[in-house]
Parts: structure tokens; sequence; C-alpha cells
């Protein structure tokens, strides 16, 4: 009898909450559950143990690297394949070889990426200033460290750093490396994280450990005056301005100009660029310069080519007859990234929290570790000091009597009983005994013993010396200053970018008159859609096309050169000029604003403004019932920045923002039903851009100001029963008649 077949049993698993159930089978989980067990923690790893940089300058990954080399004898050895290091760097560093090569790519002198590399680097490491000169693989490259490492791992055995597990727990490594200069702010460092990241400019060595020295004998030093700006290991030339450079230095965010390098060089009528911004590559200048030529906006360029050799960096630029290269070349500085800039964001790990910090703060944080760490290398000191002048001691009890100490010995029978009738023989304990027993035959003579008896004098001495040191924090900053001092002079070199004092501010706006200036008009939608269209173009267009739920918000004449203000939920304004728009037509939808100035994730528009001749003020109304009235003038910027961050006040929602080219009537309408009316002449205008502003309303309990419109759009008919004679007003409930029509418009 055939026997039946078995249908197979379905598998089951265990879920998340510990019922079983099929395989396939989902559950749900809270998104708040996810984020916490899942999302949170990945979070985490990026910031404290991937891309932010520790107070000692370094990303674990930079860490883990040199460390390895230093353990293989890499500080005073000779070179070793590449290879070889990244395969042993993976016993701390579980990334895989390609990011560990990478890492130390970034670290070779030959990458000439930082000002004082820590990796004596021998075959193609590639460099930082070329896009497509790929280095070699580590099988063909070799390295060792380089020797201002040595001030990297000065004293790591001496217990200045802690040590601990690496991932697997098979060794130990260093939480930091015992850097004897403030490498953080020496070392350039970029690192982009989870929600944050981090952008530290280098500085020039020499110019770091006179500013650590300066600010450590006096709090109130003015950084700016050893510290004139950051030093790019790729040279070029940086524009000095003060105030942006003090507001870095202070708050840590900001950003530096930078240019090129370039002279001209007559015989061949050519330009040679030899430094670069440090931002940049030649192979993005190349392509920006050829897209300018093929666009007809550079004409003055017979050729352009990189002449890049052994020498260094070379991009030559062939003139035609009769071009002045100063005009053309102030010219590329504006189209093209030989003049960028460098952003910074010195956000840095500080006990495992991220910091953005001014350089005096970092700097007084860097000598608040560094003092710690010198304190744990004399702690140590003391410790092995007291524990030779321990055995000294036992010595000294020896010395009484030597010939007792060769009896006791002769005359006990067993081996383990030697030591504990030497303690009961001469009052030692068992480590001086100890060390008593394993003294050679040779040494017990009077002499011997004296000579080490006499160290121990010596000993006390410098043991009292390091005691005196560890609790004076003058002398514990004197021995801080020494090294840096000793630091500076062995391994400073000369500054490579120039500081340019002077700058001609007119030389960005030279460009300007070629812009046209034509009368256009300028149609916003409620959405965010913006049209310019010109005089010509509207006569003879039809309706204005929309999307759908979409609707006209604001429609005014004004010119092509024309720069207008857009505010934004997040309190940033977006700068821009109407010229950057291409001309349109009613047809279309026009340009979606949040996407053509880059608003940020989760940014949404808020206010519309035309800026004209900067005459006049902007309004803010808040739902808290304030107003606050603010000069255009304090939105203009002798700069082209495109955007400008603590646009208006942040402690109430906004309900509405206008522009006022002269005083008028104003209604305020209530979330409960009153309105009230005034003139903005009222009002005081402040100069700060993220003022409160004034009461203007005075509301009832849980009520919130809901709308603000010109008189004339209120649609008010008995404007008496609601104006206010002083502010802040109550105003009066809202008759039938006096309700405003309604009407479609832009929600802000």
């Amino acid at each position: 009898m055939a026997r039946k077949k078995q249908e197979p049993e379905k598998k089951k698993k265990v879920n998340t909450d510990g019922v079983m159930g099929l395989v396939g089978s989902t559950t749900e989980q809270p998104i708040s559950e996810t984020l916490e067990l899942n999302y949170m923690p990945y979070a985490m790893s990026v910031i404290v143990s991937r891309a932010i940089p520790e107070i000692d300058g370094f990303k674990p990954s930079h860490r883990k690297l040199l460390y390895t080399m230093y353990k293989m004898g890499l500080l005073t050895g000779g070179r070793t394949k590449s290879a070889n290091i990244v395969g042993q760097t993976m016993r701390l560093n579980p990334h895989g070889d390609a990011a560990i090569y990478e890492t130390m790519v970034r670290l070779a002198r030959g990458n000439e990426t930082l000002l004082h590399p820590f990796v004596d680097s021998k075959g193609n490491f590639g460099k930082v200033y070329s896009r497509d000169m790929a280095y070699a693989a580590s099988r063909y490259t070799e390295a060792k460290l380089e020797p201002i490492c040595a001030e990297i791992f000065r004293d790591i055995d001496s217990d200045t750093v802690d040590m601990v597990d690496n991932y697997d727990a098979t060794m130990k490594e260093p939480a930091l490396l015992p850097t004897t200069f403030p490498n953080v702010l020496v070392s350039a460092n970029q690192g982009i994280a989870v929600g944050m990241a981090s952008n530290i400019c280098s500085f020039n060595l020499r110019e770091i450990c006179q500013t650590t020295i300066a600010l450590m004998k006096n709090p109130d030093h003015d950084i700016l005056s050893t510290l004139p700006g950051p030093d790019f290991s790729t040279g070029g030339e940086l524009l000095f301005d003060e105030a942006a450079t003090r507001e870095i230095y202070a708050t840590g965010r900001g950003s530096f100009k930078l240019r090129a390098k370039w002279r001209y060089v007559k015989e061949g009528n050519l330009i040679e660029i030899t430094q670069i911004p440090y931002t940049t590559t030649t192979e993005v200048i190349l392509d920006k310069v050829a897209e300018l030529i093929k666009a007809g906006k550079i004409r003055e360029i017979a050729d352009m080519r990189d002449e890049t050799d052994l020498g260094g960096l070379k991009l030559a630029i062939d003139l035609k007859r009769g071009v002045d290269p100063d005009k053309l070349m102030q010219k590329l500085f504006r189209l093209t990234a030989l003049q960028d800039s460098f952003p910074c964001n010195f956000n840095i790990l500080i006990a495992g929290m991220p910091r953005v910090m001014g350089v005096g703060e970092i700097l007084r944080e860097w000598t608040a570790w560094r003092t710690d760490c010198v304190k744990r290398r004399i702690y140590f000191q003391i410790q092995k000091k007291e524990d030779r002048l321990h055995l000294l001691k036992g010595l000294e009890r020896i010395l009484l009597d030597i010939d007792k100490a060769i009896r006791i010995i002769r005359e006990t029978e067993l081996e383990s009983e030697v030591v504990p009738n030497l303690m009961i023989g001469f009052g030692i304990d068992e480590i001086q005994a100890n060390f008593v027993a394993e003294i050679k035959l040779r040494n017990i003579n009077k002499e011997y013993i004296l000579r080490q008896t006499k160290a121990a004098d010596q000993l006390e001495r410098e043991i009292a010396d390091l005691r005196d040191t560890l609790n004076s924090p003058r002398k514990l900053q004197n021995v801080i200053i020494q090294e840096l001092k000793a630091v500076s002079e062995k391994f400073g070199k000369p500054r490579q970018t120039e500081i340019v004092y002077n700058i001609d501010e007119a030389e960005e706006e030279e460009e300007e008159p070629q812009t046209p200036d034509y009368p256009v008009t300028v149609f916003l939608s409620r959405e965010g859609y913006l049209k310019k269209i010109t005089q010509q173009s509207l006569r003879v267009s039809g309706e204005q096309k929309f999307k759908e739920g979409d609707g006209l918000f604001l429609s005014e004449e004004t010119t092509n050169r024309a720069e207008f203000l857009v505010f934004t939920n997040q309190f940033q304004c977006y700068k821009s000029r109407l010229s950057d728009f291409d001309d349109g037509k009613a047809s279309q939808l026009g340009d979606y604003l949040p996407q053509k100035l880059g608003f940020e994730a989760g940014e949404t528009m808020t206010g519309f403004a035309l800026c004209g001749d900067y005459k006049g003020f902007v309004i803010f109304f808040f739902e808290n019932g304030k107003a606050a009235k603010v000069p255009l003038t304090a939105y203009e910027t002798k700069t082209n920045r495109k955007k400008l961050t603590g646009a208006y006040s942040d402690k109430s929602p906004l309900v509405r923002v206008m522009t006022l080219r002269e005083d008028r009537q104003m209604a305020l309408y209530s979330s409960d039903g009153r309105a009230v009316i005034f003139s903005t002449a009222q009002l005081l205008p402040k100069n700060t851009r993220s003022t409160q502003g004034v009461a203007v309303m005075s509301l009832r309990k849980n009520a919130v100001l809901r709308d603000a419109v010109a008189l004339e759009d209120s649609g008010i008919v008995n404007q008496s029963r609601y104006r206010a004679k002083a502010i802040p007003a109550a105003g009066a409930l809202l008759k039938t008649e006096d309700t405003p029509e309604k009407q479609e418009r832009f929600d802000i």
C-alpha cells in the first residue's frame, strides 16, 4: 500500500515580541521604536566613531592606522609595503582594506593633503589638487611614519592616555593620541556624520603654537594678532577679511576666501597658475574655463592646458594678442573656482559630545586635555621611581650586616624559605626581600650597595621635584609651553598660503553693469512659482497659467536687475536677483523658488519682498500679537551672499511678512474673532533683524494673531470701531458686515 505523501510542515519563527508566527509574516512596529532601536545607534556610531574628529585632531580611522604603524616599528625603522600596513591595521579597523588604504593616502606626504603629513610615502599617492590622478594600489607603494609622529606618540607608554579594547577584545589601542601640539587645528579635517558635519581648516604650526602659548599666559590675548588666518597645503592666496575672520575665531563657523597664485610670462604671452585654492581641483578649473569659452563669455584665451609635472602644479593659459592679464585673471576669479571659499564648521568631539567651538575655545580645551596628559605622565614617573626607591631602601638594611644576609641564605634549607627568613631577619617586605635574594654573588660587596643607596638620595630629590610640578599649575603650564616651543622650532615651516590685505571690493562688482536692465513684471503664485515677464511679452500674452489648486499671490512691476528676498519657516532669508531668472511667458508655470534657491529639507516659503533701492521696511507679524518693523537696509550685503541666517525672530510663529515703502493702515485679526486697526507709523523701526518687535494686539487667553492685511483690502466698513489710539490694543469683536470677504491669498 502506497504511503500517503505528507505535506511539508511550514517553518515557524519567533517574532521579536516572542509570539510564534509563520515565516513570511510581518509584525507592526512603531516608527519611534524603529528609530530608537535601529537608526539612533547607527547615527551615534557615525558621529562618535567615524566622522567627527576628537581633541587630538584624529578620527578613529586615522588613529588606528598610525598606532598600528607605531607598533610595527615604522617610526624609526625603514619603509614597508603599504599592503602590509593595511593588513596589520585590520586588527584594529575592520572596515576593509580599501577604506584603510584611502586613509593612509590622505595622511601621506605624496598626496599633499596635510601641511604636516604623518606618513613618509614612496610611490604614487595621487594629489589632493587633482580629481583624476589616481593613487597606485597598496602593493606598489611603501610607507613609514614621519619624524613628527614622535610628537604624536610621545610618552604613550607612560599611561598618558586611556587604552581600550579593540573590536574583538584581543588587543589594546589608545582612545586618543597624546599629541604635544594642537594637531586638531594644524591638520585639515572634514567629515559628514548623521545630522551634522565637521570642516576644519589647517593653520600654520608655528602660529598655532605661538597662539596657544600666548593664550596660556594671557586668556584675553587677541588671537588675530598671532594667528592671521589659515594655512593650506596647496598654498594660494587668502583674501583677508577681519570681520569674517574674527567671527570664525569666535564661533567656529564662517568662510575664508581663497584664490589661485599666478604669474605672467611675457616671453610666451601666457599666464602660469602655480597654486590653486584647497577646495578645488585642476580638472574642475579646466572644465569650467572650457565651458565659458564655448558659451562665448571668455574670448581672451587662445588655449589652456595642464602642465603639472614632478616640479609641481602648473596650469598654462595662452593669451590672445593685446589681452590684459590682470583683467583676465579678475574675470576668471569671478567666474571659475580659481577663487573659492572654504566653509568652516569647527565641530569636534569633546568627551564624546560634538561641539562647535571657536579657535580660542578649542585651544583652551586642548590645553586642559594636554595638562591632564602631562599629569598622568608625571604620576606614572613618580610611581616608577617610588618602586625603585622602595627596593633601594631594602638594600640599605642589608648594608648594616651583609654577613648576616649571607648566613641566613646559607643556613636556610629550603629555597622557598629564603625570602621569609630575609624578611624576618632584616624587617623588610616581600618585594624588597625578593630583590635582595636575586642579587648576584659578585654584587654582594659594600661598593655596590653603597653606590645603589646613594642613588636612593637622588631618587628622593627627583620624586620631590616631580610632586612639586604635579601640584603647581604654573609649572605644569611651563612644561607644556616648553614642549610647544620645541615642536615649533623643530617642525615649524614658513607659511604657504599668502595673506592678501587691502582687497579692492569693487572687483567683485565689475561685471554688474554688463547685466541688461529693462522693465519686467513679477508674478508669484501661492505655492512659490515665480515668473518674470517682459512688457512686450505681457502685452500679447493671455491668461496666467498656474498649477491646479494654485493661484496668484503677488504681481508687481520692477526691473530686471532688481533684488528680492524670500523668507522661510527656518528663520532664514534667501537673496537673489531677477536677472538670475530667465524671462518667462504667461503660459508657463515659472521657476519653483524652493528648488531654484536651494531650500533645505522641510523648509517652506513664508514671505517675499522686492528690495528696490532698499528704501522702506519689512514688517513681520507674529502669533503672539507682536510686530517688528525692520529697515530693508538690514538685508543689504556688500558681498553676493545668497542666504542670511537669523532673518527674523524665532520667539513666535510668523503670521505674515509685508514690505512698506511708506506707512499705511493695517487691520489685524485674532483667532477669537476680534480686529484692530492701527498705523505702521506707530511702530518704531528696529535695526536688528532678529528683534522680537513690540506688542500691537493684546490677545486673550489661548487666542493668537490670525492674519494681518492692508486696511483697504480688509473690507471693514465700521473702521472707527476697531481703530486703536495706542498700541497694544485689544480691538473689538467683528460685526457681520465687517467680516472680510473670502479671498484666495498666500497663507503665510
